[in-house]
């Protein structure tokens, strides 16, 4: 299952590291795959996404296949750093190798859906979809809670329909004073939603964390929460 989202900085992260929780609880052995971590420069101070990921979830196995220092799209980031582009055929006989060991293999993607990941041997760019075609998985689809999120949301899950991709939307982060507009746009976000992370919630501490995941996420990934809109009208009340 691919880990996308409608832009960067939508909570990706923490929604992988939510479903990897719900998943390793309820006893699927997991693994967290990312092909390109960029922005791995200790001067921008960011702790890479596995670190994060492996700290809250715990998950059997985490991966980062190619890292690269200035925080760009994965094939920009190549390009500048002078570092080789990701091949898709190696990235995917890597995920195949992983995924042989494990039930549940999260890939955790680089901002959008089409962000430019790699080259092809024809130098021909491939993205986030190409793998998900090519590896048959569904994806999750991370989206924000505020103003905008309606039309990205819908623009992402129409390009996965156009490829055959299986969507499920789950808002990243819902604030603790939501106001009108969150509200509407989660009565509005097209499809079903599958999950309702909390705003803040990378800063949980892990053993709560792990215990909390289930109850943000729908059954499909893993949680027991039937409908994630409920949560936000807990937080309404």
């Amino acid at each position: 299952m691919l880990v996308t989202g409608t832009d960067t900085g939508v909570g990706k992260t923490i929604t992988t590291a939510a479903v990897a929780a719900a998943a390793t609880a309820s006893g699927v052995r997991t693994a967290v795959v990312k092909p390109a971590q960029t922005g791995v420069d200790p001067a921008y101070g960011d702790v890479p996404d596995m670190e994060v990921v492996a700290r809250l979830a715990a998950p059997a196995t985490t991966r980062t296949l190619a890292e690269y220092p200035d925080p760009l799209a994965p094939t920009a980031a190549a390009r500048v750093s002078g570092a080789e582009a990701l091949d898709m055929f190696e990235i995917l006989d890597e995920i195949k190798s992983i995924a042989a060991e494990h039930e549940l293999t999260l890939v955790e993607g680089a901002g959008g859906l089409l962000v430019p990941m790699g080259l092809h041997p024809g130098g021909a760019q491939w993205t986030l979809a190409d793998l998900a075609v090519a590896l048959s998985a569904p994806a999750i689809v991370v989206a924000r809670a505020g103003l905008g999120t309606l039309n990205h949301t819908a623009l992402t899950l129409e390009a996965m329909a156009r490829r055959g991709i299986t969507g499920h939307v789950v808002v990243g982060a819902w604030p603790d004073r939501p106001e009108l507009v969150h509200f509407t746009n989660l009565a509005d976000l097209p499809e079903d939603l599958y999950g309702l992370l909390p705003d803040g919630a990378g800063g949980i501490e892990p053993g709560v964390f792990r215990r909390s995941a289930p109850g943000w996420l729908s059954p499909a990934l893993y949680g027991d929460c039937d409908d994630p809109r409920t949560l936000a009208d807990l937080d309404e009340e």
